[in-house]
Formats: structure tokens, sequence, C-alpha cells
């Protein structure tokens, strides 16, 4: 028999239907019914049949016909809202989608990461929260997990006093606790610790902060039981996932409040979202998709929510949209290049080898990769071939030296989070082979949130830069292009407010770069006396690379706006085909039109990595002519993969195939 779960007002309700055929509108009415029996006054509703109402769907708040047939417009178990005329909405009600979000691309499929603990990347992270994968564990580790949890069942058996197993938590460390109340006192301490506030995260964020936790106690060395580890995993698949708002840690001991969040959904506590149901009570979620909430055993509560893992779910996803525009920010450098007619002598190989950063040569290369002349001819290049320029402004010459610590800069961090994803930041740690606990305090999250601030302050610097160039584009008095890249100006403004846009966005960066991780409260009565503030860390450094991206995003469109007054001259092969996938989405500029779409669809193109993936093959293949030792395994490898750089592969060569333009 199909059923359904009806939200009305402030009560989920379930409500069976044994003829699929009857309508919408009955189904309502069978809703209304089953609320007012529960109510002592009726829920103020005097005639039921006097009631006028709508029915929408949970998930996009699509409205349905009163008058369709249920079997027609809804799937079994499916999550619908009553909406009562007169009434606003719910105040329990949330929309079925937190917020928006350009990666987000739920994929219900069968493929599967398998998680031991160790090997996890922040590639992988990411992708689990796309939904590209799902999760299972390998036997060794559930192997770890049933000997540490073996212990903890002896260490209760046995009455022995352990923090947070038979203990209160931190000012109350000393209290000990009957073995009567161990369950209610991890249940006690999801409820008290979920105490977050702001926005949820979005779907994939928190599939990913799912995914890093499972992960985390995966190694070992939590004391969780298999079974619930279990349960985590299978919530995870069917993309069950917790409200989780994205304020209240302070990022030691651990992200508490988040987690708590987080735990307290698997818990059938609280508010859960599934693709299948949008937003609804999380027992109702959980029983929509067949799954049961956990029940805590002794330690599972506080293995659950102590470590640092929404600093690092959302530090990789920062250090991942990093990797990605810094390399797609040479591509659009060399195009604004080209259109101002400079120089490529400033990439000269030996010049670099004087100064031999890593990222400095790699993004010399790339320059040289994409403007070399005898690789790819550029008509507008050879149009100045002979003019009395000597050198360019510090935004086209310098690229290497600023857009290369950029590259270390994200090799450092990455670094960093990748050792966060695979770390044990419980307490205390579950040693099955000494047979013993020992606290510590790997829960700390100084380590991502200095990474962190330090990827904001560096990936900045890509927006800073450009927000110059797009200035010297649309200034007449720094180029040979029309005043703000349009004709008749003065009846059309042009690129004026997209400039001024990319001109906000760097100065709110400025801001947003300030570290956050040299500030510290203490908490829990100066039990905890030092704290990171890595959540915030976190939160910004991903607004930063969004803004990063956005001005790199009104580059792209001014550079190829620039381009239309150059022509019937047209630039190498690699950057004419960037070019063509931004007239793909975004026509030329004749005359004034609405902006903000096409800045978007341009930074969405970022995102997905296009320009990279259009522009890659051709600096993949230039390296691998000029550059032997350098042939990459994988068409992103050769600029990416630290080994290759640290082997030093990535060979200087003698820049006499560059165009020399003075």
């Amino acid at each position: 028999m199909p059923r359904f779960t009806v939200h009305v007002r402030d009560e989920w309700l379930t409500v069976p239907c044994k003829d699929a055929t009857c309508s919408i509108k009955w189904l309502g009415f069978e809703a209304l019914k089953r609320y007012i029996k529960n109510k002592p006054d009726n829920g103020g509703i005097q005639h039921i049949k006097d009631v006028r109402f709508v029915v929408r769907r949970c998930q996009g708040l699509g409205l349905l016909d009163s008058d369709d047939t249920i079997e027609d417009v809804l799937e079994d178990n499916e999550f619908v809202e009553l909406a009562i005329e007169g009434d606003t909405m719910s105040q329990d009600f949330i929309p079925s989608q937190p917020g928006t979000s350009h990666l987000y691309l739920y994929i219900d499929n069968h493929h599967y990461i398998s998680l031991d603990g160790n090997s996890l990347t922040s590639t992988d992270l990411v992708n689990l929260g796309k939904g590209l994968y799902k999760i299972k564990l390998t036997p060794e580790a559930e192997q770890k997990v049933v000997q540490s949890r073996e212990l903890l069942d002896t260490i209760v058996k046995e009455n022995k006093v352990v923090y947070g197993i038979t203990t209160g938590f931190g000012k109350f460390a000393r209290t000990v606790i009957p073995v009567s109340k161990l369950k209610e006192l991890q249940e006690n301490l999801l409820r008290s610790h979920s105490s977050g506030l702001g926005s949820p995260l979005n779907p994939e964020r928190t599939r990913m902060l799912l995914a890093l936790r499972i992960n985390v106690l995966a190694k070992g060395y939590s004391g969780v039981s298999l079974e619930t580890l279990h349960r985590m995993i299978q919530a995870f698949n069917a993309s069950c996932l917790s409200y989780v708002p994205e304020k209240g840690t302070v990022g030691a001991s651990g992200d508490l409040a988040p987690l708590s969040h987080l735990a307290l959904g698997l818990m059938g506590e609280g508010k859960m979202w599934s693709p299948k149901s949008g937003w609804a009570d999380a027992k109702y979620v959980l029983e929509a998709h067949g799954l049961k909430p956990i029940s805590l055993k002794p330690k599972e509560g506080l293995a659950l929510i102590n470590g640092t893992q929404m600093i690092t779910s959302l530090g990789a996803e920062a250090v991942e949209r990093a990797e990605a525009i810094a390399r797609q920010a040479d591509i659009i450098a060399a195009l604004t290049l080209e259109v101002l007619k400079g120089t490529t002598k400033a990439f000269d190989s030996d010049i670099h080898e004087l100064r031999p950063h890593p990222g400095q040569k790699e993004v010399a290369l790339r320059f040289r990769s994409l403007l070399d002349s005898d690789h790819h001819p550029s008509e507008i290049a050879e149009s100045h071939r002979f003019c009395d320029r000597v050198q360019d402004a510090y935004t086209m010459r310098c690229c290497p030296q600023v857009h290369g610590v950029v590259n270390d800069t994200i090799e450092f961090v990455k670094k960093i989070i990748n050792t966060e994803i695979n770390s044990a930041t419980d307490n205390p740690m579950v040693f099955a082979e000494r047979g013993e606990t020992i606290s510590g305090g790997n829960f700390h999250g100084e380590y991502p949130a200095k990474a962190l601030d330090y990827l904001a302050i560096g990936v900045h610097e890509l927006a800073s830069i450009s927000e110059r160039r797009i200035e010297r584009l649309c200034n007449p008095a720094l180029s040979e292009l029309p005043a703000f890249l349009v004709n008749e100006g003065g009846l059309n403004s042009g690129f004026m407010i997209a400039h001024c846009t990319a001109a906000a966005l760097v100065s709110e960066n400025k801001v947003l770069c300030h570290p956050s991780s040299i500030d510290s409260l203490s908490t829990s009565a100066a039990t905890e006396d030092h704290v990171s503030m890595g959540g915030w860390a976190a939160r910004k450094a991903l607004r930063v690379v969004e803004h990063v991206e956005q001005v790199l995003a009104i580059e792209l469109l001014a550079a190829c706006q620039g381009i239309e007054f150059l022509r019937p001259l047209r630039t190498t092969t690699p950057l004419e085909k960037v070019y063509d996938l931004v007239r793909a989405t975004v026509k030329p500029w004749i005359k004034d039109r609405f902006m903000a779409p096409e800045i978007e669809a341009v930074h969405r193109l970022l995102v997905d990595q296009k320009v990279w993936n259009i522009a890659g093959p051709y600096i993949e293949k230039y390296c691998m002519e000029y550059i032997p030792e350098s042939r990459p395994s994988s068409p992103t490898a050769f600029a990416l993969d630290p080994k290759l750089r640290q082997n030093n592969s990535l060979v200087p060569i003698r820049s006499h195939k560059v165009l020399q333009i003075m």
C-alpha cells in the first residue's frame, strides 16, 4: 500500500493510500483529518470541508493540481507540504534546496570508493560531495573498528573511569556517570552540542562532512561500533543529510556544534534532507529510505563529534577550487596579454631558472606553451612584432612571479589538508593493540586553520592582479581599445561597472584575508583555553576563492570583448579555442545589455574547469614536444603533479621558440 508523508503546519503525518487513483485533494483532506485529530481545539479548524489549501512537493516546491490522481503525480513515500489558505509558511518548514551551489550534482550510481582512513584525497572528497561515488569500508578497516570497540566494551564492563566513556565532558570530566546512564550521556551530548546557527550547509558540503567523518572513524581509533558506522554509510549512500548550520565551531575541541548536528539527524532527531524528500523530520527521512536511526553506545556520541572535519571538508573544497582557478588564471592572463599587445620576453626560461621557484617556473612554462609563435602562430602578435615597446606593466610581466607563488601556496595547503583528511582527530584515542585509551589534542584545528588562512591570502592575489588587468583593458589611456570595450561610448557604458564589481570583490577579499586563526577565546570554563577558529578560516577561504573565480570571469569576458576590436586578426590556436568557448555562451557586446547573468555564466565555465579542459591539452602537447622528460601520466598531471615538480621534470628550455616582441 503506498503511503505519503504530509507536512501540515507544525507536524509531519503519514497518510496511507489504499487507492492510488484518489485525487491530490483527497490526500490533502486525509492529512487534515489526521492533523485535527491530534489537536484539542482541532487546530483552530471548525469545519474541515471549508478549509482551502494547496499541496506541493517538498522537493522543489512544485504545486500539485488538486484534481490530479495520486498515481499520476506522486511516487510512493513522497514528501508533500499542505499549505492552508491564510497561513504563513510553517516556521519549521525549510525549503528543499538550502542555498545554491555550483558544484552540487547528485547522481544515484553504483560506483564506490573504499575507505580505510588512510588514503582519501581532497579530490576524492569533493567527488563524494558531488554524489559521484558511494562508500564502503575495506575489510581491514572493519577489523580495526571491531577491535577498538571490543576494548571499549571491556572498559565499560570492568567499570573503569575513562574520560568521555564513563565520565562527563569538558568541565565535567571528573564526574563519573553510572553505567545505566551511559547511553543517555551520549544522547545528551549530541542534543546539547547541537547549538549551531546560520544557514545550513548545502547538500554536497554536508555529504563531504559525513564522508570525512566516516573516513576518520574507519581508522579504528575512535571506538565506534561497526553497526553504527554501517548505518552512517547507509545514510550517506542514500544521501540522507542532516541539517548542519554553518556557524558555531571554534575549531577545538574539534568542530563540536556542526558535527553534533550531523550526528543528531543520524540519531533520528532534528531535520534531514534527501533528494527524495527535501527537508523533513529526520526520523521520517530515514524511514522513507528504509534506514534505522543510530542507537548510541558508550563513547559513540563523543566519537561522532570530536574532530576537525568541518574545517577540513570545507578546506578540501576550497583548495580544489583554488587549484582549478589558479591554472585557468594563467590562460586568462595570456589572453589579456595578447589583447593588450604585450611581449612574451618576460617568460624566457632562463629568467625563471635564475629564480627557480617551482610555481614561478610552472606559470612561465604555461605562458610559453600558449603564446609560442612557432608552435601557435598569432596574427595579433605578428602585427606588433616591431613596435617600440620595451616592457609591459607588472600585471602582465610579473604573472609568473605573482601567479607562481599562488601555485606553491596551494600545493603547501593541499598537503596539509590531505594529511588532515586521513588523521585520527578523536579524544580519547582508543589503541586496541595496546589495550588502553589515551587523551590527547588531535582535535585541535590549528593546522587546517592556519593553512586555510594562508590559502585565502595566497589565492586572493589572483583577483588583485586580475582586477588591474581589467583596468588596463577598459582604460583607453592604457590600451589601444575603446573606453570600457564598447562602441558609442556615452550612449553605452560597456564594462564600466563590471570593472567596479571586480574592484568591489577585491576590496571584500582584503577584509576576508585577515587571518581568523590568530584569534582565540577561552571556552568550556577555561578547560578549552586555546582554540583555532578554523571554521571561519575555512568558510572565508571558500568565499575568497569564489570572489577570485568571479573576478577572473569578468577579465575573461573583457579579454574576449577586446578581441572583437582586433578582428580580423587572430590570436594563438589555444586562445582562439578559449574565445570560442566563451562565445558559445556569451555573444559579443555590441550595445549595452543585462550583464550579470553573463558574468555568472562565464563564472560557471571556470567552476566547471571548461577553460582548462579546452586549453590544457595544448599545454600538455607543448610540454611533451619540447620537454620530453615531463611526459605526464594524465592530461592534467604535467602542470599539477607535485612529483613532477619535485623531481625537476619541468626542465627549463631556452626560449628561442618564443616570439620576440619589443
